[in-house]
């Protein structure tokens, strides 16, 4: 869940009296599959791991071992379960991360449904359970109203902006920053995958600009706060000169 949580972005609601943290990836879905493949994983099959794959579109979550013999995805989805480590879950039952047997897997449909999100897939592949939450599309929060209404305020959602974001761009204040740099102010490693899942929206809403543009992929190439980024920060209160 550690892994999950670094590389997803966080938010702030504040509709009510009290901030609400907000993921860009359904983490209660998410800490149920883990513990669903903690649980029921075949531990036989020695040097197959328990499998964790953040994609820009997708988690998979691969837990080795195939389902007991006349369990079918089916059976799951409807609360039916086998357990085949019952000292394991006897444990996690005890330490009330499961409610009942076979809560887990309805539970995570119905939550899916609740939060209008795709249906998770479960298969089975050579030997082993995946099961794969499907995301949709991420941007900031802050970013994803403004391309709704141009006319929105920054200062009106400010307080809704990632917090990695905010790292990213209050690093850019007082001169352009790598990529490398960047995704290290949020604490994130230098991957494909966090540039496009972090960096490029920026881009693409123009809060940060290429310093080499006719070169995108210049090894020289730094980002800069745009007018527009420099007016997020100064709404959000968080630009100091």
């Amino acid at each position: 869940m550690l892994f999950l949580k670094k590389h997803a972005m966080r938010g702030a609601d504040f509709s009510e009296m009290r901030r609400k943290d907000r993921w860009s990836i359904p983490i209660n879905i998410l800490r149920e599959v883990v513990i669903n493949a903690l649980v029921h994983a075949d531990y036989s099959h020695r040097g197959t791991p328990i499998r964790i794959a953040f994609y820009d579109n997708r988690i998979e979550v691969e837990s080795p071992g195939l389902l007991l013999p006349g369990l079918t995805v089916e059976d799951m989805k409807q609360g039916i379960s086998q357990i085949r480590n019952p000292v394991i879950a006897r444990v996690f039952r005890e330490l009330d991360l499961i409610e009942q047997w076979g809560s887990g897997i309805p539970g995570i449909f119905r939550e899916a449904r609740t939060n209008n999100l795709p249906e998770p897939i479960i298969e089975e592949l050579a030997g082993r359970v995946r099961f794969t939450v499907l995301l949709p599309e991420i941007l900031p929060l802050s970013l994803e109203q403004s391309r709704k209404s141009e006319s929105t305020q920054f200062g009106q959602v400010c307080e809704q902006v990632g917090e990695q974001v905010l790292c990213m761009l209050q690093s850019c204040i007082a001169e352009p920053q790598s990529r490398f740099d960047l995704l290290k102010a949020a604490g994130l490693s230098d991957v494909y995958m966090n540039y496009r899942r972090h960096l490029v929206p920026l881009l693409e809403q123009e809060v940060i600009e290429r310093t080499i543009p006719e070169k995108p992929n210049s090894r020289l190439q730094k980002y800069r706060l745009s007018a527009k980024g420099k007016a997020l920060l100064t709404s959000a209160g968080k630009e100091n000169g």
